[in-house]
């Protein structure tokens, strides 16, 4: 495999940030993240922050990387989503050494992109499984060094499915990315035709890692749902940042105050302020608390990981919440095709609706703090 390995450090935040607010509508219109733009993101040392320390990761501790997502998102929710699979080399961990080894040869940036459903059935071979089949909502994946596929498991993953690793020029990527919200994640359809894949090059999702690191032992699944609900922590926060500026200046056509003057508009833009705010609190707490742990050589307890997926459920599902309200008080210019409410508002409801953040993860942490098994699989 061969990459093009740029700088970490060369860039900052801020000018990254000022390049996607100029071209956040090109990826939108487009539909995905352009490359260039991706490596851009490597300079901030986003796709080394999981790698492995022992290949040439820079561990960034979940806190830290979900700040950095969501500062992402509150500019552009789509190149937020894409950045925050920067975190998901933690589910390579069960990959065999020799793997990983080869994978970070070239550096440790890698840009991982994965569509693990459906999951099909793939052929054994001499060397490893014949693979064929379609899987949906592959993110990132037209800037990816590597991507994965979903694989029945055997009677040696103990009944989890195996995740199969492919180049991407391997594999058909059919753009059929066509949705109202979050559009420039690039979450296309990934299709195998006869692609064999060493068994090297295949994983346990959910496996043992034969990583000893802190951040490998942070529940991986669990890192993947914080990741894609702090997306809407951003998009809300952008959605406030705009309606405490404008609101302070646009009067109305009907020659009514202008709407910081109006005291509906006020307490409920503030409202949504406490709203957003407590949910982040909550949010970051636990992920703090979590994270504590594994640096005093313990482990994330199951109370631990539920409090986590639970306040990622809700941090997604508040965020939402917060974006409509702001849109509820804003008046009939939010229904303008130009305006950027609603761009917001669609991008706000995105991450609810993934399934590591639905409604049954409420049900699922309640269990599991009244001491019961969680109610769903692959709660961790």
């Amino acid at each position: 495999m061969t990459r093009t390995q740029d700088g970490i450090g060369s860039v900052t935040l801020d000018e990254v940030l000022a390049e996607l607010a100029e071209r956040r509508e090109e990826f939108r219109e487009q539909r995905y993240v352009s490359p260039d733009f991706v490596a851009r993101l490597k300079q901030l040392g986003i796709y080394r922050s999981a790698t492995p320390q022992r290949f040439g990761g820079e561990t960034m501790p979940p806190a830290r990387f979900l700040d950095l997502i969501e500062r992402i998102s509150a500019v552009d929710g789509s190149t937020g989503w894409v950045a925050s699979f920067g975190s998901q080399l933690v589910y390579l961990g069960s990959l065999p050494l020799e793997a990983q080894a080869k994978l970070y040869a070239d550096g440790p940036d890698v840009v991982f992109a994965g569509a693990l459903f459906p999951v099909h059935h793939a052929t054994p071979t001499d060397r490893g499984f014949l693979v064929n089949g379609r899987w949906k909502f592959a993110s990132g994946c037209m800037a990816a060094d590597i991507v994965c596929v979903g694989i029945q498991g055997d009677d040696t993953t103990s009944g989890k499915p195996r995740g199969a690793l492919v180049p991407p020029d391997r594999l058909e990527i059919v753009q059929d990315w066509d949705v109202i919200g979050m559009q420039g994640t690039g979450s296309f359809d990934l299709v195998a035709v006869d692609v064999e894949v060493d068994r090297e090059w295949t994983f346990i999702r959910g496996g043992e890692p034969v990583i000893d690191e802190p951040l490998y032992r942070y529940p991986a699944i669990t890192y993947a749902a914080q990741v894609l609900s702090v997306v809407s922590a951003g998009v809300a926060r952008a959605a406030l940042d705009f309606a405490e500026e404008v609101g302070s200046g646009r009067a109305s056509i009907t020659g009514a105050p202008k709407l910081a003057d109006r005291a509906y508009y006020r307490a409920g833009i503030a409202e949504a302020e406490a709203t957003l705010r407590s949910a982040r609190a909550y949010f970051y707490e636990v992920t703090d608390e979590a994270w504590q742990a594994l640096a005093d050589g313990g482990e994330v307890s199951d109370v631990q990981n539920a409090h986590l997926r639970l306040s990622a459920a809700h941090l997604a599902r508040t965020a939402a919440q917060v974006v409509h309200q702001v849109v509820s008080l804003s008046g009939t210019a939010a229904i303008r095709r130009d305006h950027p409410l609603p761009a917001l508002l669609n991008d706000a409801l995105v991450p609810q609706e993934h399934a590591f953040l639905g409604p049954a993860i409420y049900d699922a942490a309640g269990a599991v703090l009244m001491g019961q098994a969680p109610t769903v699989p692959a709660f961790r």
